[in-house]
């Protein structure tokens, strides 16, 4: 996936901002139109335009651009806070999926957080059996 360059939007001017500020405040319904046509948001797109035009009501410049989904093994190391050749040592053992471009692993962003979300869990299911088992010695004279 190619990423589009960044695209820097100035602050609005005041009496724009203060126009949106009270169009915003307490309102829940947020309707786009693309060339006549209503459109229902998805929760994430929508939740994504509120913050994007409640940025703009605060006199704030914005800055919109895209997260790449696939990431180099660098990258996706860094993510998850281990080391690159662990890493790779991972995606050989088949424990975190890998997709190649030519010679080049790629790790989507999406493996990498559901290896996170199991590292808690099983972090947690550790932290509940520790708190479970008898202390050494209990019970013993």
């Amino acid at each position: 996936m190619a990423l589009i360059a960044p695209r820097v939007a100035g602050a609005l001017p005041a009496d724009d901002a203060q126009k949106l500020r009270q169009a915003l405040d307490g309102g829940t319904d947020i309707t786009v139109f693309v060339d006549g046509t209503v459109h229902r948001l998805p929760p994430q797109a929508r939740d994504a335009v509120v913050d994007l035009l409640a940025r703009f009501s605060r006199g704030e410049a914005v800055t919109v651009s895209s997260v790449e989904e696939m990431l180099t093994t660098s990258q996706a190391a860094e993510l998850a806070g281990i080391s690159h050749t662990y890493l790779r040592n991972m995606t050989d053992r088949g424990e975190i999926p890998v997709e190649y471009r030519g010679t080049h692993r790629r790790i989507r962003l999406a493996a990498i957080m559901a290896w996170l979300d199991g590292q808690k869990k099983k972090q947690a299911a550790e932290g509940t059996a520790a708190d479970d088992a008898p202390e050494a010695g209990r019970g013993q004279k």
